[in-house]
């Protein structure tokens, strides 16, 4: 089924006919585990594309409004729950819109305090309390498990890269993430720290978005940002404001690395160069080097 603008407005208007009369339109990143469609001025569709995607919806429709009351920075309110109809399988959101662009594309003033706002965003959800949130799982991909749940993929991944990366740093990267285990009581975590999940304006951490993958439980997971879109003193400065040990850190730099080794798979797949995981492999390995 071809999830764009034309199933979303069927869909709103054969469930929430006030708003049938609202333009749908596409946003500038539509996302993958879900497409993403603003409904008039202050509102927005959000439509899972796929089965395990689809366990997100109540999770958010539970979470989100607890989550927010603790929150330095906005998050997506949600506003309606949509039912499977019309051919399409899973239940969908209405969010309440939220102004900015991905940190993908906008501008950004200042990324020391840009990573120390999204450090402060992150530290306020891990003091919320985590009693009865959800745990790992296929929710969200087991964020939040330890790292080695990926250990098979992880080494595949190694083994077919071959010559294309420094296999005895990356291996001993990943080794090191995974000789340690989260031993504090879970923590709430939001499992995607992506740019295109960081919204911006006036060139600050605007907003925050996609909960899809959080829950509780290691918040290692949410220090990947470190090496996909900080650099130098603003990777120390996020760091730092995080309050971050040399445990997590290095399982977060783990989490880091299986996403862009099997990344780096994917595009040598398609005939591609590879060249942001190649990137992000590069800035672990000179991270863990020292």
């Amino acid at each position: 089924m071809e999830l764009d603008e034309l199933l979303a407005r069927r869909l709103v208007r054969d469930q929430f006919p006030a708003w049938a009369d609202l333009p749908v339109t596409p946003v500038e990143v539509g996302g993958w585990d879900n497409r993403t469609f603003r409904l008039g001025d202050e509102l927005s569709v959000r439509l899972p594309s796929g089965k395990w995607y689809a366990l997100q919806v109540a999770k958010e429709q539970r979470w989100l409004p607890v989550l927010a009351k603790g929150l330095p920075l906005p998050v997506p309110t949600p506003v309606a729950l949509g039912r499977p109809a019309l051919g399409y399988p899973y239940p969908w959101s209405v969010y309440r819109w939220l102004d900015g662009r991905s940190a993908n594309t906008a501008p950004i003033v200042d990324h020391t305090r840009f990573a120390t706002d999204l450090a402060g965003f992150l530290a306020a959800l891990r003091r919320i309390d985590a009693t009865d949130g959800p745990e790992p799982g296929k929710h969200n991909f087991f964020r939040g498990a330890p790292v080695e749940v990926y250990a098979e993929e992880t080494l595949r991944a190694i083994d077919a890269l071959g010559a294309e990366i420094p296999r005895d740093a990356v291996r001993a990267v990943w080794d090191d993430a995974v000789a340690s285990r989260w031993t504090g009581a879970p923590v709430w975590f939001h499992g995607d720290v992506a740019v295109g999940n960081l919204l911006v304006r006036d060139g600050r951490l605007s907003a925050v978005i996609d909960f899809g993958t959080s829950g509780v439980g290691d918040p290692a997971c949410d220090v990947v940002i470190a090496w996909t879109l900080l650099t130098g003193g603003s990777r120390d400065a996020f760091r730092r404001a995080l309050d971050v040990d040399a445990a997590t850190w290095a399982r977060g730099r783990g989490w880091a690395l299986w996403k862009a080794l099997i990344t780096l798979v994917d595009a040598l797949e398609r005939g591609e160069e590879g060249t942001l995981p190649r990137r992000d492999i590069r800035r672990v390995l000179a991270d863990a080097a020292g």
